[in-house]
C-alpha cells in the first residue's frame, strides 16, 4: 500500500489556536475576496455596536489608515484584561485568539447581539498580518499585539486613563486576501446603515489614505423614520411623515418603519439585530400580512371599491418603502446565506403590531389612507390588466422549443447549468455572435434598439414591450411575483454590447429590468457583463487585442510605434465571427464581470437617480463622479 492510500490516525489533522481560521478562511467570513476583507471590519465594528445596545457604549470611530490597517475605537466598558478563570491568561488574550470565546454567550453580559456567527473579533485577527488592540478600564490602559493570531508578549499596562472603551487596529493579510482595497463608499453604506438602526449612536468614519481625505460622521436621533425618509429623499412622497410603530416584548425590541411614494418598485427591507435579512423570515411575514389584511379591511368597510375582489401583497406594497428592525435575545437564522429569521414567535408580535398600529393610523388619518389605498387599487387593476400578457410568456414547458422567441438562436445543450445566454445589442452583432458561438451550450438572442425603462413604467406596460417579452420567454422564469429561479434555461446570462454610450445604455436598461423584477438572477451569480475589446494591434504577424486606451499606450510603448498598426473597433458587428469568439466568447480567453449586489439599498438608490424621473439627481450624481472615469468613449 503506498504512503497516499494510508489513512490512520497519523491523517488526523488536529488544527490549534487561529490555524483553521487561515486554513478555510471563507469558513468563517464567505469569502477571501473584497467581500471577505470588509467583513474584517464589520465583525470589529459589531462588537463596538453590540456594546451601544447594552447601554454602554453612544460613540465608535472608524479610520482606513494610510498603511493598509483600520482602526475602530468605541467609548464601551473595554474587554476584560483580568485573568480568565479557566485559560489562565487575561481575558483579553482569550478573546483575540480563541474561537468561539467571548461575552455574547452569556445572557447577562449582552442580552442583543448583533455577531452573526459569535467568531468575531478572533476571526479578524486570525486573519490579520497584524493587529493591536488597546483597552482603557478601571482606570488603566492596556496594550497587547498579534502577528497572524499569535501574541507577540503578554497584556502589558501602558499608563493611566479617565476614559474607557477599546481600540483596535488591524491589516489585511496579503497572504490571505485577493484584494486588500478597502471601498470607501462600500464602508460609508454600512456604517450609515447602522447609525439608522441604532437611534442616537454617533458613528464617525474618516479615510486618512490620501491627502484629500474623507470624514464622515452619522447619528440620527429619528432611528429608522429618518432612514425612510433617506431612502425616499429621490422620490416623491405620498404622505409627509413616515407611519411608524415600536413595540417591546418578552425582551424582544419591534420597529417599523414606512412611507408610500409614487413610485411603482417596492422596497421593504428588514433586519434582525442589525443583520440585513436579504432573505426575509418570520419578521417579514407577520408585516406583511397584517398590511394586506388590514388594508382589504379597510377598503371593504369604507366602500372604497366596487369590485369585490381584494387586494394581492404586490398592489398595496406599491411604491412602499419600510424597515422592519427586530433586536432579540436569540435569533435562528436559516437560509443558504444565513440571512433568513427563523423565530417563530416574531411573526405574531409583528402581525399585532402592525395590525393595530395600521388600523389605529388609519382611522386618525383618513385622507392619508385613502391616497395610499387609491394607489394599491390601481396597482390592482394594472395587474389584472397585466395577468394577460404575462400568461404568454409562461412557457408549459422549458424543453419546449416551439414557444421560444423566433430571434433566439439557442444551444443543443439542455443542462441549463452548462448552459449561457448571450444578450445582444442589434442585428449585426447577433449575426457575427451566431456564426462564431460554440452553438453546443451558447444561445444568443439578439435586442433591436433599447428596452423599456422599467423603472419609469407599470409592469402592465412592460409585457407590452416585444424586446422584454422575448428576454422573458427565453429565461423561461416568468417574472416578478411568477419568478421562478427553477425554471431559468441558462445558468449564465451575458450581456454583451457596444464599448460605447448606447452600450452602456442598453446595459444600464437591461440591469434595471433584471434588478427590479428578475433579481434572484443576479443573487444568484447568473448574470455577467462582456468585455469586448476597443482595439486590436498589429506589428508584423503579432496581434494583442486591447480593452483601454491606457492598456494600448502601454503596449505601444512596449512594442513600439514603428510598423504598427492600429484597429479601433467602434461596435461589437465590426469583428468577424473568429475575432468575436477569441475575444468575447471563448471561455479559455473571455474576460466576464460577474453582476453582484453588496448592498441592496444603495443599488436601488443607484437605479433610481439613474433610471428614475427626476433628472436633478442624475445630475448632480454625474458632476460628482465625473472625475472617476478614466476611459470614457464619447
Amino acid at each position: 500500500m503506498s504512503d497516499k492510500q494510508v489513512y490512520d490516525a497519523t491523517r488526523i489533522q488536529v488544527l490549534e489556536g487561529l490555524e483553521a481560521v487561515r486554513k478555510r478562511p471563507s469558513m468563517y467570513i464567505g469569502s477571501t475576496d473584497t467581500r471577505g476583507l470588509h467583513h474584517l471590519v464589520y465583525e470589529i465594528v459589531d462588537n463596538s455596536i453590540d456594546e451601544a445596545l447594552a447601554g454602554f457604549c453612544n460613540r465608535i470611530d472608524v479610520t482606513l489608515n494610510s498603511d493598509g490597517s483600520v482602526t475602530v475605537v468605541d467609548n464601551g466598558r473595554g474587554i476584560p484584561v483580568d485573568p480568565h478563570p479557566i485559560h489562565k491568561k487575561s481575558a483579553l488574550e482569550v478573546v483575540m485568539t480563541v474561537l468561539h470565546a467571548g461575552g455574547k454567550f452569556d445572557k447577562n453580559s449582552y442580552k442583543v447581539s448583533g455577531g452573526l456567527h459569535g467568531v468575531g473579533v478572533s476571526v479578524v485577527n486570525g486573519l490579520s498580518e497584524w493587529l493591536e488592540v488597546e483597552v482603557s478600564r478601571d482606570g488603566k490602559k492596556y496594550l497587547q499585539r498579534y502577528v497572524r493570531g499569535a501574541p507577540e508578549a503578554q497584556v502589558r499596562e501602558i499608563g493611566d486613563t479617565e476614559e474607557t472603551g477599546t481600540k483596535t487596529t488591524f491589516k489585511p493579510d496579503f497572504q490571505i486576501f485577493e484584494t486588500l482595497d478597502f471601498q470607501y463608499d462600500i464602508l460609508l453604506n454600512r456604517l450609515r446603515e447602522l447609525a439608522f438602526l441604532n437611534r442616537g449612536i454617533i458613528i464617525s468614519f474618516k479615510d486618512v489614505r490620501s491627502s484629500e481625505g474623507q470624514v464622515n460622521s452619522f447619528s440620527y436621533e429619528g432611528g429608522i423614520v429618518e432612514f425612510v425618509e433617506y431612502l425616499n429623499k429621490k422620490k416623491q412622497a405620498l404622505h409627509e411623515k413616515p407611519i411608524y410603530f415600536e413595540r417591546e416584548r418578552d425582551d424582544m425590541i419591534v420597529e417599523i418603519a414606512m412611507q408610500y411614494t409614487n413610485s411603482y418598485a417596492e422596497n421593504v427591507y428588514s433586519f434582525a439585530n442589525n443583520i440585513n435579512t436579504h432573505e426575509g423570515g418570520t419578521h417579514i411575514i407577520g408585516f406583511k400580512s397584517a398590511l394586506t389584511r388590514i388594508a382589504n379591511d379597510y377598503i371593504k368597510v369604507n366602500k372604497l371599491s366596487k369590485d369585490e375582489s381584494k387586494l394581492s401583497g404586490d398592489d398595496i406594497r406599491e411604491g412602499l418603502t419600510a424597515i422592519i428592525s427586530v433586536k432579540l435575545m436569540e435569533p435562528q437564522f436559516e437560509g443558504q446565506t444565513k440571512t433568513k429569521l427563523g423565530n417563530s414567535e416574531v411573526k405574531g408580535i409583528v402581525d399585532s403590531m402592525v395590525s393595530d398600529g395600521l388600523s389605529e393610523y388609519f382611522e386618525e388619518n383618513p385622507k392619508v389612507a385613502n391616497i395610499i389605498l387609491e394607489k394599491a387599487l390601481l396597482a390592482q387593476r394594472a395587474r389584472e390588466a397585466a395577468k394577460k400578457a404575462r400568461e404568454l410568456t409562461r412557457r408549459k414547458n422549458a424543453l419546449e422549443i416551439s414557444t421560444l422567441p423566433g430571434k433566439l438562436a439557442d444551444c443543443s445543450n439542455k443542462n441549463p447549468e452548462a448552459c449561457e445566454l448571450y444578450i445582444v445589442e442589434g442585428d449585426s452583432a447577433g449575426g457575427s455572435a451566431k456564426q462564431g458561438r460554440d452553438r453546443s451550450f451558447q444561445a444568443i438572442l439578439p435586442l433591436r434598439g433599447k428596452i423599456l425603462n422599467v423603472e419609469k413604467s407599470r409592469l402592465a406596460k412592460i409585457l407590452k414591450n416585444n424586446e422584454i417579452l422575448a428576454l422573458i420567454t427565453a429565461l423561461g422564469t416568468s417574472i416578478s411575483e411568477d419568478f421562478d429561479l427553477d425554471n431559468a434555461r441558462y445558468h449564465k446570462l451575458i450581456i454583451m454590447t457596444d464599448a460605447d454610450v448606447d452600450g452602456a445604455h442598453i446595459r444600464t436598461l437591461l440591469l434595471t429590468f433584471f434588478f427590479r423584477y428578475m433579481r434572484p438572477l443576479i443573487d444568484a451569480g447568473y448574470v455577467y457583463i462582456a468585455q469586448p475589446p476597443l482595439y486590436k494591434l498589429k506589428k508584423g504577424k503579432a496581434e494583442h487585442y486591447l480593452y483601454t486606451d491606457r492598456e494600448l499606450n502601454a503596449k505601444i510603448e512596449e512594442i513600439g510605434e514603428k510598423g504598427t498598426a492600429v484597429q479601433r473597433y467602434k461596435g461589437l458587428g465590426e469583428m468577424n465571427p473568429g475575432q468575436l469568439w477569441e475575444t468575447t466568447m471563448d471561455p479559455d480567453t473571455r474576460i466576464l464581470l460577474q453582476v453582484t449586489l453588496e448592498d441592496a439599498i444603495h443599488a436601488d438608490d443607484i437605479f433610481r437617480i439613474l433610471m428614475g424621473d427626476d433628472v436633478e439627481p442624475r445630475r448632480n450624481f454625474i458632476e460628482a463622479h465625473a472625475k472617476e472615469v478614466v476611459d470614457l468613449d464619447i
